[in-house]
């Protein structure tokens, strides 16, 4: 179906990419504005992958004329309530715009200095019977309820927030071409404007609700949430959606649907842990041999604890020890391995309980690729088109990068092929990393979620978005890079931001936008980065690492982090490992696996805290000697009975903290007691990195 996806929601003035879905590059497509609020000049163009930009708040219907018949979309276009910031929305437009110097950081800068308060918001769906659903009788309702909730900063309540909802365009096209009722016809909206209802006998095989929350300041612009979606599904009795489904059965003891969020990650990203693997040294290994080596020491990452495992990339590639550079989208690079020996790969990661990720790259393509070298070469080259040119006669690039050319993702070609891309690697892995996801167009990374998602809703979608953008959570991503995390984490380590700034850093996710249901990979180090035990020292790096298992996200380490490894892209030195470290590492992730508090649906909260000396026969003092109270977070994660206060130490001496909180006595990461009294009776948590105690029940 070469449908263009789901409802836009834009501010006026911003532009959103138009392209067919599935797409044949020898196909005719032709877009028009189909409806249009009054007072609106807004057009498109006449290539197949095109531009829009609503010029008057309201709602528009663009038509695309497709190959497989005509098609609608909705986009609902709101008051732009973002002057002077380059994107409303979360779109990742600006950051692509920009020239490398200025992407993608001086984005979040901006968006962060100019105050951008949106709200958020939650769509559930659930199925309602009326009567006992017998024959001939009206047997119920498909149900949507949106939860908005303001932002963290704003002055406004629940109640002043108001709800735009939009009934997926292909649903009702599929509800139409099956001969029901038109769900826009049928579809009643409650009173508050919270809830939608839908008769069953309008749902198709599958009918998706979309809903933004909208916060009016008097006086003001609105500001508009990341949107969030439900479906109602039919399921047919071997367990597989089926526009065919009849009428009979729907009832109350036997209903055929089912209900799902849309925008939800995986459920086993609750629990995970991520380990990287840089390829090309993380094992050391002959010519094509690699992924056998990686095969061998499975058992040794699986026995860390961690149970997801991301490969840089795999593919044929330009020499570059990275590998970032591609060649051959479609096969492996000689240097790690054949197809067979990285199947094998994945199949040995999956016996031992690791889930594996793979790098997925859609940017760009190696200046060794035969498409730029035949390019490059020959203006009048049938790959011309499929990449983007600089007036200089050189390829489009970002930052010093010159051995890479961006794709045109306009071109249905380059779009049909990074396709068939995905159709080769997605069935053999478990989720895909994607780099550079704020380079490519958003329309292409909606397509990508909705063809792996509806063969397997587990796959973990994760974007390289630095710094990350809300809006990559609207149909696209699961899990964002949390980069604000990581620089701040550098920050404390070198003593240039007190400890307790990492907290602001986590609450920075919903102030800037990001929905309650959005989770953040956290790290400290990668295969970009300077070890961060080389920049800020081991006392530092071992309250780090226990930063991002304790507070609300999906952990990484990079491999090597735990055995103290110091070099970047250097040959792991696993003769020289530092046991001490993996032993912490090993004790963290089974902490924070035993324990659903520290995971991401944990509550995360501020505690009062008091930071002493390592001595605890001295009075409480502001600082002494090699620890500082800056050094020093307290904070409590909670989880149903679940309950628990965690003390971070950056500091290269032990710490003795005392929380405003009754708490046990026992750490739960060393297992040992970890409670003194000082010189006036106060019970302190004496605390070398890290420590995690329950929290007495009130």
């Amino acid at each position: 179906m070469h449908h263009p996806g789901p409802p836009r929601f834009l501010a006026t003035g911003e532009r959103t990419e138009l392209a067919p879905r599935d797409p044949d590059p020898d196909g005719r497509y032709a877009w028009r504005v189909a409806d249009a609020p009054p007072g609106s000049e807004a057009t498109v163009g006449d290539a197949p992958v095109t531009e829009f930009t609503p010029d008057v708040p309201g709602r528009y219907l663009l038509g695309l004329d497709a190959p497989d018949g005509d098609h609608l979309l909705t986009v609902r276009a709101f008051a732009a309530s973002y002057e002077g910031v380059d994107v409303a929305g979360g779109s990742g437009t600006a950051i692509r715009d920009r020239d490398g110097g200025d992407a993608p950081a001086g984005y979040a800068a901006r968006e962060r200095r100019e105050g951008v308060g949106r709200p958020r918001v939650r769509v559930d769906a659930r199925v309602e019977f009326d009567g006992d659903g017998a024959a001939g009788e009206r047997a119920g309702e498909a149900v949507f309820t949106a939860t908005p909730t303001p932002n963290p900063e704003s002055t406004l309540d629940a109640a002043d927030l108001a709800v735009t909802f939009a009934v997926d365009d292909r649903d009702v096209e599929r509800a139409m071409a099956a001969g029901r009722t038109n769900p826009r016809d049928a579809l009643d909206v409650a009173e508050d404007g919270r809830e939608l209802r839908v008769p069953l006998d309008a749902v198709p095989d599958r009918l998706r609700v979309h809903a933004v929350a909208v916060a009016r300041d008097s006086g003001a612009d609105p500001r508009v949430s990341v949107a969030d979606a439900a479906a109602v599904e039919r399921v047919p009795a071997d367990g597989r959606p089926d526009d065919d489904a009849g009428e009979a059965g729907l009832t109350p003891d036997a209903p055929d649907f089912e209900t799902r969020r849309l925008n939800d990650p995986p459920e086993w990203t609750e629990g995970a842990s991520v380990y990287e693997v840089f390829v090309r040294t993380f094992a050391d290994a002959d010519e094509g041999e690699t992924f056998d080596a990686i095969a061998e020491r499975i058992p040794k990452i699986a026995a860390l604890g961690v149970d997801t495992l991301w490969l840089t990339p795999v593919l044929g590639h330009d020499g570059k020890p990275h590998g970032y550079n591609i060649v051959d989208f479609f096969d492996t690079a000689d240097d790690l391995g054949d197809r067979d020996d990285f199947e094998a790969l994945v199949e040995t990661a999956h016996d031992h309980g690791l889930r594996v990720l793979f790098d997925f790259v859609a940017n760009h393509t190696a200046r060794e690729h035969e498409w730029f070298r035949d390019a490059y070469r020959n203006p009048d080259s049938p790959y011309r088109d499929r990449y983007e040119w600089q007036e200089s006669g050189e390829p489009g690039t970002y930052f010093d990068w010159e051995l890479i050319a961006n794709l045109n993702h306009a071109n249905l070609d380059v779009r049909r092929f990074l396709l068939d891309v995905i159709d080769e690697w997605a069935p053999l892995v478990d989720g895909f990393r994607c780099d550079m996801a704020w380079a490519v167009p958003d329309s292409f990374w909606r397509e990508l979620r909705d063809r792996v998602k509806d063969i397997d809703r587990e796959f973990l979608l994760m974007d390289e978005t630095i710094p990350y953008i809300p809006g990559f959570h609207e149909g696209m991503f699961d899990v964002h890079f949390d980069a604000t995390l990581y620089f701040q984490l550098r920050q404390v380590g070198r003593g240039a931001e007190p400890a307790a700034s990492v907290l602001d850093a986590v609450d920075q996710r919903a102030e800037i936008g990001f929905p309650d249901h959005a989770e953040f990979l956290q790290y400290i180090e990668n295969h970009d980065e300077t070890r961060y035990r080389v920049e800020c020292g081991d006392a530092a790096a071992a309250a780090a690492g226990a930063a991002i298992m304790t507070l609300p996200g999906v952990p990484m380490a990079y491999a090597g982090q735990e055995i103290g490894q110091r070099g970047r892209r250097d040959a792991i030195a696993w003769d020289h490992a530092r046991e001490d470290v993996r032993d912490r590492y090993e004790r963290l992730v089974a902490t924070r696996r035993e324990h659903p508090a520290l995971g991401p649906a944990g509550d995360l909260a501020r505690v009062d805290y008091h930071v002493a000396s390592g001595d605890p026969t001295e009075r409480p003092i502001v600082a002494s000697g090699d620890v500082h109270p800056d050094d020093v977070v307290a904070f409590r994660r909670r989880d149903g009975d679940d309950d628990l206060v965690v003390v971070l130490n950056f500091a290269p001496a032990d710490a003795s903290v005392a929380v405003g909180l009754d708490h046990g006595e026992r750490d739960l990461v060393t297992g040992t007691e970890c409670v003194v009294a000082d010189a006036d009776g106060t019970d302190r948590i004496r605390v070398g990195d890290v420590a995690v105690v329950p929290v007495d029940s009130e």
